[in-house]
């Protein structure tokens, strides 16, 4: 007993210092459990139906004139000087029909394709905050020092399935060549799944081509193999704006999966209870599906939810609140009755990576993973509700991800794990440390975490008392210092570049 403890003591030591880092190997979790239900199936039809009498009654404004052309040529109400376009129920359910089921998304490695809808699941970095944050710099504008940082993190972890957008803003960049200098730098850095911006055509277009390049791909198998994600935000309440328009019908006409995702706060921009917000939160998702099955019907597609609340107190937006997780949970039943992949995001509202941090995202993750959500976005390194990207939080995040995903492992029960014999050569009051059942397996019978000290307290005293976010600010560290970046053929990146310098020179993306 004396021998483990120290064993387990030296274990905690060579943690906290950095020298040793034993992650599981990537791979993509498949969720074996039955997906949680928190309303009834009629309460469930109760919601649908209510959005769609919105959608048919009220409408959504559709700013950009060709979306209204796209739309009123398949059949929805749209009035001549109206941006709001109202929509026939039986238009909507027939449209999301289109929506496929389950699709691959391609990487320029192969061994990072995955699997969207059913059953699997995607843990994605934080995508967009204005800032980043560490212990060592404290919070300070993103840079794209910061960025390249925050893409090294995310392909040196096995838990970060894909990149979902800008883990933390270049502002140092000129916004017009800015997507076209960070998209390179994501191919380059990390060979997961990519990612571009609709915020404006132009921009979503190179992205599109540097993505197609970077993958070393024709423009046809680019057609037949989804390469690059974009997230699509409703302006909620009810209203598509031109930006959001032209990305969807740009990824959709280039067969691209898009994330349409309503950003819906109850008591702010949307109604002040969960139910309500809800319906607006899926009037709002439908709406814009359809639309995109519109533009090309079988263009993959997820159903987006983000549904949160305020602090009534002070208006401030609210994450990782028990209202965050009903929400989520009828966002995962509402797109299991569609049949489309579903998107959530792990969330929280705190200034730091502190308990607070932790508890609000733990709050966030467990309703994505009872909802089968398919797509976990800001799963490492949200902090202060989006408007930080934090260094710590994305090492506190991998661990909490990395035991969901042991979670998500089968239990296997048979007679060997049963372990009859196990029980039989062990006495009363004796011990399992050393009979043959433990002893074949104790090298990988638990989960080993990368975060986590599990020393007794004196010796985590002796060794300094360091507190998780301490130890994962050293663990960043090293993980940045060991970063080795992913083969590139010489001749693609020749490519990648001169489209990069070419497009630069003819002065970004200007228009709106």
């Amino acid at each position: 007993m004396a021998k483990r403890t120290r064993a387990r003591a030296r274990t905690g030591s060579r943690r906290e210092g950095g020298k040793s880092f034993q992650q599981l190997p990537f791979r993509q979790p498949q969720n074996p459990y039955q997906p949680f239900n928190i309303i009834s199936d009629d309460e469930v039809e109760a919601l649908h139906n209510t959005s769609l009498d919105v959608l048919e009654e009220l409408g959504i404004n559709f700013l950009l004139e060709e979306a209204r052309e796209i739309l009123k040529n398949a059949g929805a109400d749209v009035r001549p000087g109206d941006p709001c376009v109202r929509f026939d129920r039986g238009l909507i359910e027939q449209s999301i029909k289109t929506a496929p089921k389950q699709f691959t998304g391609y990487a320029r490695n192969p061994a990072h394709n995955l699997e969207y809808g059913g059953n699997h699941t995607v843990f994605c970095m934080v995508s967009s905050p204005p800032n980043a944050t560490d212990m060592d710099k404290g919070r300070r504008q993103g840079s794209m020092e910061d960025y390249s940082n925050f893409v090294r993190l995310g392909q040196s972890l096995n838990i970060v399935h894909q990149l979902s957008g800008y883990p933390v803003e270049p502002t140092d960049i000129e916004t017009p060549i800015r997507h076209l200098v960070a998209e390179q730098a994501m191919i380059k850095l990390c060979d997961k799944i990519g990612y571009g911006y609709c915020l404006n055509r132009q921009r979503i277009r190179d992205s599109i081509e540097m993505v197609r390049i970077g993958r070393g791909i024709s423009n046809e198998q680019m057609l037949s193999e989804p390469s690059i994600f974009t997230v699509v935000n409703a302006n909620s309440p009810r209203q598509y704006d031109v930006a959001m328009l032209g990305g969807i019908i740009e990824m959709a006409r280039m067969n691209q999966p898009v994330v349409i995702t309503p950003f819906t706060l109850a008591g702010a921009m949307a109604p002040v209870t969960v139910a309500g917000a809800i319906v607006q939160q899926n009037a709002e998702a439908l709406a814009g599906i359809a639309f995109l099955q519109m533009v090309n019907p079988g263009a993959p597609v997820l159903y987006g939810g983000f549904t949160s609340n305020v602090d009534m107190r002070t208006g401030s937006p609210a994450f990782g609140t028990p209202e965050y997780a009903k929400a989520v949970l009828i966002g995962g039943q509402l797109s299991r009755r569609y049949g489309i992949p579903y998107r959530s995001s792990n969330v929280n509202a705190s200034n730091a990576p502190d308990v607070q941090a932790a508890y609000e995202s733990q709050m966030s993750i467990w309703p994505c993973i009872l909802s089968h959500c398919n797509m976990i976005k800001h799963a490492l390194g949200w902090l202060e509700g989006g408007l930080s990207a934090s260094f710590e939080k994305v090492i506190i995040d991998a661990e909490m991800l990395q035991m969901m995903s042991e979670f998500m492992q089968p239990l296997t029960i048979n007679m060997n794990e049963m372990a009859m014999e196990a029980i039989r050569e062990v006495e009363p009051g004796g011990h399992y440390f050393g009979c043959a059942h433990t002893m074949e397996r104790f090298e990988n019978a638990f989960y080993s975490p990368i975060l986590s000290d599990w020393s007794n307290f004196e010796n985590w005293r002796d060794n300094g008392s360091i507190d998780a976010t301490t130890r994962a600010n050293t663990i960043y560290k090293k993980l940045l210092e060991n970063y080795q970046q992913p083969p590139f053929d010489k001749s693609i990146e020749e490519e990648l570049d001169a489209f990069v310098e070419r497009r630069i020179a003819e002065g970004g993306a200007r228009e709106n």
